[in-house]
């Protein structure tokens, strides 16, 4: 009885369906045909290379090539500069989508800014996507600057436009390291007046949802399918 059990065991797998699905087993002939077949197909590559494959490959690694900031940036621009790795840096943190450097004329010790590898001239023209990949690395950098200057605290900002302060028009975050007492703005201590009680503010409120509105109208305009 056991070598019946022993002889038909190789059956009892072939047969359970799970196992095929799992763990295929081909017979001997199963295989040869196999490697056969493989040999004949990297044999016929060889003799006639398929057209078809090119352009694809080209695409593939365009793509890539875009993901990674080539392709998009823009000649005269320091930050695509050091994308291109043609200017010098001292660089934090690097991915497909953004870089993360210290600045070269910091406000203080270990003020970094985050740059996407693409050229976008303001923020309002950084496509929604990138902004979030960008903000998604600004917890742990952060974390990893205040930890490295011994701070406790940080300002996260964007200089938007040249009265914002911009001065190199390529779309970028601050992460400034602070300590209290630093005294880095004296705007920081300037008194602020309540918007409680000001006629105006009512009507900027108006104003700026109106906006918000149209903007969202506008861009259901433009995803919208033409079908629909």
């Amino acid at each position: 009885m056991l070598r019946v059990a022993i002889y038909y065991l190789p059956l009892a797998i072939y047969s359970n369906p799970f196992t095929l699905q799992s763990h295929p087993i081909q017979s001997p002939l199963q295989l040869k045909r196999r490697m056969e077949t493989r040999r004949l197909a990297v044999l016929c590559s060889h003799l006639s290379p398929s057209t078809r494959e090119a352009p694809l490959e080209a695409s593939t690694s365009a793509t890539q090539e875009e993901e990674k900031g080539g392709g998009c940036t823009q000649d005269g621009c320091v930050f695509c500069r050091i994308v291109r790795g043609e200017a010098p840096a001292f660089k934090l943190y690097e991915d497909d989508v953004c870089l993360c450097i210290l600045d070269s004329n910091p406000l203080t010790l270990g003020h970094a800014l985050i740059i996407p590898k693409c050229h976008f001239p303001s923020l309002e023209a950084t496509p929604p996507s990138v902004v979030a990949a960008m903000c998604s690395k600004v917890p742990f950098l952060s974390n990893a600057i205040m930890r490295a200057t011994q701070c406790d605290s940080f300002n996260f900002l964007v200089n938007n436009g040249k009265a914002a302060g911009q001065v190199i028009f390529h779309t970028h975050f601050h992460i400034i390291p602070r300590k209290a007492g630093d005294k880095l703005w004296p705007s920081e201590s300037f008194r602020r007046t309540s918007i409680e009680g000001n006629p105006e503010t009512a009507s900027l409120v108006a104003c700026i949802k109106e906006n918000i509105y149209a903007s969202s109208c506008d861009d259901c305009k433009i995803n919208a399918s033409p079908l629909s």
